[in-house]
């Protein structure tokens, strides 16, 4: 088995540099965080990693969401796992829903992967899993949960993704 990962940005992947102007209080989209996790473990599977955007979700356009569909359009490999910010995360699955050979799942977190107390690698773990035994489809694997994205909505007023049936 083979995975691509793509590295969108959001939350997962960022970091708070201390510098003469901003004194950490400013962020940037860093290193992918699949590929420190990757970096921790010795995973029984081959995989590629590619960068196609480094953005706050919030400000991902829908030129750059053509970017992102692309890349899962070009790719060879069936099995792909998406790390992308929570705020636009489904708008995101929505497009790449027109992908029917290939498994996609997007994945995130709600703290940074360099924090100490992160869902990151956890999620990423999900991801894994997820795209190792799922037919083709798109799916959201956060806070627990992996399903179909059409089943899932982000809840801005908890911060969580939630079942729409719920």
């Amino acid at each position: 088995m083979k995975i691509l990962f793509l590295q969108t940005g959001g939350t997962i992947d960022k970091d708070y540099p201390m510098g003469e102007t901003n004194h950490g209080y400013n962020f940037l989209i860093s290193t992918p965080a699949y590929k420190k996790v990757l970096a921790n473990v010795k995973p029984s599977f081959e995989y590629e990693m590619q960068t196609v955007l480094q953005k706050d979700s919030i400000d991902i356009t829908d030129e750059d969401r053509q970017q992102i569909l692309k890349a899962c359009k070009d790719s060879e490999l069936e099995k792909i796992i998406i790390t992308h910010g929570t705020d636009t995360m489904v708008q995101t699955a929505e497009l790449l829903d027109e992908i029917k050979d290939k498994t996609i799942v997007l994945t995130g977190s709600f703290a940074p992967e360099l924090f100490k107390n992160t869902d990151a690698d956890f999620n990423i773990g999900m991801a894994v899993s997820a795209v190792s035994i799922l037919g083709h489809g798109i799916y959201i694997a956060m806070n627990g949960l992996i399903v179909p994205w059409k089943e899932i909505s982000f809840d801005n007023e908890s911060g969580c993704f939630v079942l729409k049936n719920n």
